[in-house]
């Protein structure tokens, strides 16, 4: 039995230790734009439903999301509940790096002179763009 303690702990230092070895294998200037990737916002009725319910489950707190089918990536971002209405996001960035996809989003707050909707919001986007196996970066 005592040698299987031993094995196991092996097993974790070598996985940990690969993990080590791979975060340090970024290159440098990896985070630059290589191109923009082109995006269509959806509207509510044209996010795929088992991605819309679990977006649904998770609205009363800030989340950050993708979802891929065979053709598509779907990248959501929601900033939780407001206290009133009249909030909408902007796509400041999508754009392809080295290694990566970069998502950046930004909450707009409704005008002073807006005629503001009581009660809560769950402000949210979802964008559809071309499927990529690239990690997406929320900033």
């Amino acid at each position: 039995m005592e040698k299987w303690k031993r094995f196991g702990m092996l097993l974790v230092c070598a996985v940990m230790m690969g993990m080590f070895l791979m975060g340090c294998t970024i290159k440098e200037g990896s985070d630059r734009k290589i191109r923009d990737v082109e995006f269509t916002v959806l509207a509510e009725d044209e996010i795929p439903p088992e991605f819309l319910e679990f977006i649904t489950g998770k609205q009363a707190d800030p989340f950050k999301l993708t979802y891929t089918t065979d053709q598509y990536l779907y990248i959501a971002a929601g900033y939780g509940k407001q206290e009133s209405g009249g909030y909408s996001i902007a796509v400041k960035d999508c754009y392809m790096t080295e290694n990566a996809l970069v998502f950046d989003t930004e909450l707009i707050g409704p005008s002073a002179s807006e005629n503001i909707m009581p009660g809560a919001s769950y402000p949210y986007i979802v964008i559809k763009t071309e499927k990529t196996d690239a990690t997406v970066i929320f900033q």
